[in-house]
């Protein structure tokens, strides 16, 4: 366990704890597991600790192809996962589209006011006027009955199918750049082209979240599939780490969204 564990963070343990035990289970029972809604990098944990050979496979679904957190399905060999194994529901929300606005942290916050667990319900999609989100079948009709406000915007959620899925907008780009280090602060001060004194006073005023968690430490070194979402500027996602130059600086393809 302690050679896993040294490939990981520490504050990654409880995660690979978790997944431990999904992973035994699947093997003893010989029966499929299914996930909460995972993010990109707990997805790569899980990936890594199932490994390539052996009698436990892991597949991921999220609603759609692009989708970024994701349900996992563990499973023995034999089974091979359909669309509906995966429990996701898809819900539209209804609002007086001409008068009111809604937002991402608005419909986020709204989730979670209910007393939603992040990892219960899936992606966020606007398409710039429509939007929707996927959500654990378990708790969806907790969540149709609970949700008629978002903000002071009434609203309803209506079940749609898979092909009443909108197109989210979509502005990441693929970037290769060289950084010095893998730190927050270096890698924020490259992609966004700000100084790096900059990128730590945003990190130091609790305006950057590492996969979805306030974090305030600028020398903090990202690993694969991290997502830092840095108000103001957008999000970057660690796509690959490709390897180090002649220089010793590192190579890196980054997703990158700007606001």
């Amino acid at each position: 366990m302690e050679q896993v564990f040294q490939h990981f963070r520490k504050e990654e343990q409880p995660f690979i704890d978790t997944a431990q035990s999904w992973i035994i289970q699947v093997r003893e029972q010989y029966a499929p597991y299914l996930s909460d809604f995972l993010d990109p990098r707990q997805q790569y944990i899980l990936e890594m600790l199932v490994g390539k050979k052996g009698e436990v496979q892991v597949h991921f679904y999220g609603g759609y192809e692009t989708a970024e957190r994701k349900r996992a399905l563990l499973s023995p060999e034999y089974f091979n996962p359909q669309q509906e194994d995966y429990e996701i529901q898809l819900y539209e929300i209804q609002y007086p589209i001409k008068f009111s606005e809604l937002s991402h942290g608005k419909v986020l916050g709204t989730l979670m006011g209910i007393g939603m667990r992040r990892e219960m319900f899936g992606d966020i999609m606007s398409d710039g006027v429509r939007w929707q989100f996927f959500v654990a079948e378990n708790v969806s009709n907790y969540v149709e009955t609970q949700i008629t406000k978002i903000g002071k915007v009434t609203v309803r959620l209506q079940e749609k199918g898979y092909v009443d899925l909108i197109a989210p907008i979509d502005n990441w780009s693929l970037e290769q750049e060289t950084v010095s280090s893998l730190r927050i602060d270096t890698v924020i001060s490259s992609i966004y082209n700000i100084s790096r004194q900059r990128a730590k006073e945003l990190v130091a005023g609790g305006k950057v979240k590492l996969n979805w968690a306030q974090h305030e430490r600028p020398d903090f070194e990202l690993g694969m599939f991290d997502i830092l979402s840095i108000r103001g500027y957008g999000r970057i996602q660690v796509k690959e780490i490709i390897g180090k130059s002649k220089k010793d600086k590192w190579r890196v393809q980054f997703g990158v969204l700007r606001k």
